[in-house]
């Protein structure tokens, strides 16, 4: 299952909520990880009101309490949800509730063999373990094991960066935004077991754009349905 997301790191994600209800979507993934509990409320509101019915997969906030998490499972059947690693954004509220279906996303840190097994497994960032495998060799080969280990239970899918640095600062510039379908030929350097049934997009992009974006990949990749 890949899915366009509403994403939250610039602004223009009002105007997602707008472009999907033109394109009558009624399944999408939501990343409302760069909004306040207020914000929160009201993206919720409107994705009842645009007709969304089922988001099936969120990337929470470390601040989300588990109403939050209730209401997405109880009002758009979400089914998967993923965080940072709690030595990054430890969660401000217990969510032990919904811990057999959190996901450890890997990020700039190692992943955390005990913090896997208190939650419910590995979200692989396919950008995130490109970036390791070209500039930090040790955490992409602990990282790896990690993987072959446990599986993935669901995925982003973010464009490879060509001017992607160790400066972090310029490694996280424009991270988000697809200039060209050929920035997700990379995926196609990463094994079918690697890819979960629930796959975000996780770009910037208009949803129309990341629809082409989706097509795109189901060509590259074919096990993609």
């Amino acid at each position: 299952m890949i899915l366009p997301t509403i994403t939250t790191i610039f602004p223009n994600w009002r105007d997602k909520l707008k472009e999907a209800e033109e394109l009558k979507l009624k399944e999408i993934n939501i990343f409302p990880t760069c909004l306040e509990v207020k914000e929160r409320k009201n993206l919720y509101e409107n994705l009842k009101k645009i007709g969304i019915v089922k988001i099936p997969f969120v990337h929470i906030r470390s601040d989300m309490d588990v109403w939050e998490l209730d209401l997405l499972a109880r009002d758009f059947k979400t089914e998967m949800f993923n965080t940072h690693t709690q030595r990054e954004y430890p969660l401000s509220f217990n969510l032990d509730k919904y811990k057999n279906i959190i996901y450890i996303e890997n990020t700039e840190e190692p992943l955390d063999e005990k913090e896997i097994n208190q939650f419910a497994g590995i979200c692989l960032d396919f950008s995130h373990l490109d970036y390791d495998r070209r500039f930090k060799e040790d955490t992409y080969k602990h990282n790896v094991k990690m993987i072959e280990k446990y599986g993935c239970g669901c995925n982003h899918i973010s464009p490879q960066i060509s001017f992607f640095s160790p400066n972090k600062e310029k490694a996280t510039e424009h991270h988000h935004f697809l200039k060209s379908l050929t920035q997700l030929d990379y995926l196609k350097n990463y094994p079918k077991r690697y890819f979960s049934p629930y796959l975000a997009v996780e770009i910037e992009n208009s949803l129309k754009e990341q629809l082409g974006a989706i097509e795109y990949i189901k060509k590259i990749l074919p096990f993609i349905k």
